[in-house]
């Protein structure tokens, strides 16, 4: 809410507040997830809060606002706060709210138990929360192409176009690099627990096309010259 009233009334003091609350959520969520942890072990599961959709979405959130607030840092522009807030908003929302998704801890199942469990929900997670603020970057840039004047409207907050391309891109690379060590980990896991490396499971599948597609994308910008709006709406 922060993010948005500072952009929509054009007042960085505003955003900066949504930075400072953003920044206090994130110790807080990860206090929450250290307890969470701990508690496991008090209760004689012990292990990491990574196994369930709710601990999924929990972490999810969580990445999407680490990511985006270092990039915030890097960049100076609190402006792009919009969109990531609003995804990891959503998304806890849903682990809080849905009564499909149990927000109890559970134990393992034998499959589970292993530290490359671990490894790959962290490197996927981190990937996909990279791949969710480059998504925001892409919807500003689109919308900010589509303004030619700019002057006295919201979009003047936002950074000039080639910037917003630069920070898109790197967003992608990053994530796809995580992406991939997730599905190279998830690889080795599958093999510790139901001996292959790939089964074509649903969830391998759809990463694996993921990959393909950020792959296209990295492609089409370094071989082919790609850039900006054809980056954005990819």
């Amino acid at each position: 809410l922060l993010y948005l009233s500072g952009v929509i009334f054009r007042r960085r003091t505003i955003m900066l507040w949504g930075t400072v609350t953003g920044a206090a959520a994130l110790a807080v969520q990860m206090a929450g997830i250290i307890l969470r942890w701990w508690e496991s072990y008090q209760i004689g599961y012990g292990h990491a809060p990574l196994s369930n959709l709710y601990e999924s979405l929990v972490f999810a959130a969580w990445a999407i606002m680490l990511i985006y607030l270092i990039m915030e840092h890097r960049t100076k522009q609190r402006a792009l706060g919009v969109f990531p807030a609003l995804f990891a908003f959503l998304a806890m929302a849903y682990a809080s709210f849905s009564t499909g998704v149990s927000s109890k801890i559970q134990p393992l199942l034998p499959a589970l138990k292993s530290n490359w469990l671990i490894a790959h929900v962290v490197t996927c997670f981190i990937g996909y929360a990279a791949f969710a603020v480059s998504f925001s970057i892409s919807i500003l840039y689109i919308t900010r192409e589509s303004k030619r004047d700019i002057s006295g409207s919201a979009h003047s907050l936002l950074p000039d176009l080639r910037q917003l391309d630069e920070i898109n891109y790197q967003m992608v690379l990053f994530g796809f690099l995580w992406l991939s060590l997730g599905i190279i980990t998830g690889s080795f896991w599958a093999d510790l627990a139901w001996g292959a490396y790939w089964s074509w499971d649903p969830k391998e599948t759809w990463s694996l096309i993921t990959w393909l597609i950020y792959a296209a994308l990295l492609h089409a910008r370094t071989m082919k010259g790609w850039r900006g709006n054809r980056v954005a709406w990819l």
